[in-house]
């Protein structure tokens, strides 16, 4: 009987295999209590807006295209994400400033995840 920890879609799950007589071996998941455990993103400062940028879907935050203190205006690129190898810009919900990113370039980021926000 082997033990192996395995992750599908950032959820871990310890897996027992053992082997039956002459057939193929036979897997048995059960899922781990908690995904593992990752480098805190860095949290919201004192002075973060009260406007949230969250993502859309999961993925890899591919490049900050915006820093604290940036103007923007409505559609305009706070952060690259990298969703399934396409780079998709998350824009600016209205006009404001960039108050604080959440994120840093090479993070895992799953869906609703808060990435930066803004003032108006």
């Amino acid at each position: 009987m082997k033990n192996y920890t395995i992750t599908v879609n950032g959820n871990v799950y310890d897996v027992t295999v053992e082997e039956n007589g002459a057939s193929a071996p036979v897997a048995a998941p059960r899922k781990a209590a908690a995904p593992a455990a990752k480098a805190a993103a860095p949290k919201a400062a004192a002075g973060a807006g009260s406007i949230k940028i969250e993502a859309g879907a999961a993925g890899k935050v591919f490049k900050i295209e915006a820093q604290p203190g940036t103007a923007v205006k409505k559609g305009d690129a706070v952060l690259i994400l990298e969703i399934m190898k396409m780079e998709t810009p998350v824009v600016a919900p209205e006009d404001g400033t960039v108050a604080s990113i959440e994120v840093a370039v090479g993070d895992s980021v799953e869906a609703g995840a808060l990435l930066a926000t803004m003032n108006n």
